[in-house]
């Protein structure tokens, strides 16, 4: 029977031991990104609207959600990104993350119509409909919240943004089980809950101000 001083040093041995994580280097990405280049840009600057930009998103996020699609939590109309995520390793993920992580966004300005009615939610909120303001949880400028987990929404295209926000309104971007709970985590939760408290109108303005923000 083991003596209880060699337990607790065994125990002790094991919670110091550091946590093996994959890291990331830009570098390696660049070398595994020519896959995702031609979906997402190059440099992560879709030219297409309805395809995501994935340049100067943080890393955090991105690989969160490539493995979501990997595990196929994540709902994808026409099983690309759950094809292309299904092989790639940790390290594969947390190297693609870094690699993007530090590319420049650029992509197109704001629609001047809308704009500034999206400035207003984007900052201010609704507390009449009980929406917080987007700023509280993406930055000032758009930059996310890494530690949260909270995702970069800068120069990203209108109606990519339109249709993510539609996807959380109607509980079509994560699996479910059905009781609410969504395969994409409690910062899903949040978005879905908010997306349904927006009009189409909002979603417009609001994509368009994320839009035009650097």
């Amino acid at each position: 029977m083991m003596s209880m001083t060699r337990w607790v040093w065994l125990v002790l041995a094991v919670c110091a031991a550091p946590l093996t994580m994959a890291k990331g280097t830009a570098d390696a990405g660049a070398a595994k990104s020519a896959t995702c280049a031609a979906c997402h840009g190059a440099n992560g600057n879709s030219a297409n609207p309805l395809w995501p930009s994935l340049a100067g998103q943080n890393a955090a996020y991105l690989i969160g959600q490539l493995k979501h699609f990997k595990a196929n939590a994540r709902i994808n109309s026409n099983g690309v990104m759950t094809g292309l995520a299904a092989p790639l390793s940790d390290q594969d993920i947390a190297d693609l993350a870094a690699y993007f992580s530090v590319q420049t966004p650029a992509g197109l300005e704001a629609d001047p119509s809308y704009w500034q009615a999206g400035l207003k939610l984007y900052r201010g909120g609704d507390t009449s409909r009980a929406i917080p303001a987007c700023m509280a949880c993406h930055g000032p400028s758009g930059r996310g919240n890494p530690e949260a987990g909270y995702p970069a929404l800068r120069a990203q295209h209108s109606e990519y943004v339109v249709k993510e926000l539609t996807d959380y309104a109607g509980g079509k971007r994560y699996t479910s089980n059905g009781k609410g709970d969504t395969s994409g985590g409690p910062n899903a939760a949040i978005m879905a809950t908010i997306a349904q408290r927006l009009s189409p109108q909002d979603m417009r303005n609001l994509a368009s101000y994320v839009q035009g923000l650097r």
